[in-house]
């Protein structure tokens, strides 16, 4: 079996018992050292009395028959040189106690050996029930305990490290490509809710990867266009120069030009991190100056924000460029301050607008709606690097269909301004 997160748990835990048992054991064998040696003394201080050395030998036998009689035992009594002085049922062998003059256990009953304080020894040979039934030993018990535990504790391991094992092979399939996969979210603990922020990070991953997937298409297919009109125009220059068709090889050199300089910008928002929002921007004066260049009109009141300059100019610029290319003059652009303290921009152009179904799509990277030619192009970046953008300031962009017609694309900077 492979060395898996489950082995390692429950040997842990076994390994663990082993060593609580171990332990315990030594605790027990010392505890019991000390027991024995206790009882040891006390009894044969015991004996000592009850045998005194200058009794008469008569009174010897009638005391041992007592002790044989009380305890169920052979008991026999040598005298300091190996001779039996008295006995008890059936004659025992001498034997010299060793030093803690311990019982030993034979097949069916216990044999003690004590030596008197005048160099006498007893021997006996005690019933099996003369200090109760035999106890097993404090080792078997705690064995005993120990396997209980550790088939007790083997389901529960097991269902907690099969969640975390299924857990890894999903990521593993997962890094493996594939993104659509999603691990089970099995209970309410800590293990659940790692899986379920994978599943998050996952769907995150899975999205950003298809949307880059999604630019790299339609990029290539936007691209393709003005490399095609650009070598054409190349080719009928050089065969019959013209200065329409070097403005045409200038006009498709900035076209492209600008297209990568959107796919840079927006890969460059998709991966950054935060921005540094420090410069006080005035929104008006930016606009202004964006609006004479483009000859659009702009009006309201003089306001800053806190921002990035060049994202906030790029931000002006799609809009009024938007809406010259897809809408109708007049375009106009105005800048206001609401009630609450935020601030709006508006960009409004008097085309034939945008249907209610492809207000949110029209900020889709290189969306074109149904029934719009390759000659009238989409929305490209433009309106989706606003919405970056304005996301990046923690501003809102929308568009509204004003009365009168046409379109108006509204991006709303949250509170704290100033004036």
């Amino acid at each position: 079996m492979r060395n898996s997160l489950f082995l390692k748990v429950y040997l842990t835990l076994l390994a663990s018992l082993v060593v609580v048992a171990l332990a315990s054991a030594v605790f027990v064998r010392l505890s019991h050292d000390r027991e024995d040696r206790g009882w040891g003394a006390r009894r044969d201080a015991f004996l000592a009395a009850m045998l005194p050395a200058d009794a008469a030998v008569q009174e010897t036998r009638i005391v041992l028959a007592r002790l044989g009689e009380a305890f169920d035992a052979d008991i026999t009594l040598f005298a300091a040189d190996g001779g039996a002085i008295a006995s008890v049922g059936a004659p025992l062998p001498f034997a010299a106690p060793d030093e803690r003059g311990d019982f030993r256990r034979g097949e069916h009953r216990r044999h003690l050996s004590a030596r008197l304080p005048d160099g006498r020894v007893v021997v006996a040979r005690l019933g099996g029930n003369a200090f109760g039934p035999p106890r097993a030993s404090p080792l078997v018990w705690l064995a005993l305990i120990a396997g209980v535990t550790g088939v007790v504790a083997w389901p529960v391991v097991r269902h907690l490290t099969g969640r975390l094992e299924r857990l890894r092979r999903g990521v593993e399939l997962w890094g493996g490509g594939d993104l659509a996969l999603r691990v089970p979210v099995e209970g309410t603990d800590e293990v659940a809710a790692v899986a379920a922020s994978f599943n998050r990070a996952a769907e995150r991953i899975e999205g950003l990867v298809a949307a880059h997937r999604s630019l790299l298409a339609n990029a290539s297919h936007e691209l393709r266009s003005p490399l095609a009109r650009l070598r054409m125009a190349s080719d009928l220059n050089e065969a019959a120069p013209s200065e329409a068709r070097r403005r045409e090889i200038a006009r498709n050199l900035s076209e492209l030009d600008e297209l990568v300089e959107e796919i840079l910008l927006a890969s460059r928002l998709d991966h950054a991190g935060a921005i540094e929002l420090s410069d006080d921007v005035d929104l008006l004066a930016l606009a202004a100056e964006e609006g004479a260049r483009h000859g659009v009109e702009v009006a309201g009141e003089a306001v800053t924000v806190k921002g990035d300059a060049r994202l906030l100019s790029r931000l002006v610029r799609n809009l009024m460029q938007n809406a010259l290319r897809h809408g109708a003059p007049p375009v106009s652009a105005e800048i206001r301050r609401l009630g609450d303290g935020a601030v709006e921009l508006a960009v409004r152009d008097h085309g034939p607008g945008v249907a209610q179904a492809e207000r949110e799509r029209v900020f889709e990277p290189f969306y074109r709606p149904s029934g719009r030619g390759e000659q009238a192009g989409g929305w490209g970046l433009g309106l989706s690097l606003v919405r970056q953008i304005a996301q990046r300031h923690g501003a809102s962009v929308r568009q509204e269909t004003p009365a009168g017609g046409g379109a108006r694309f509204v991006v709303t900077f949250p509170g704290g301004g100033t004036a």
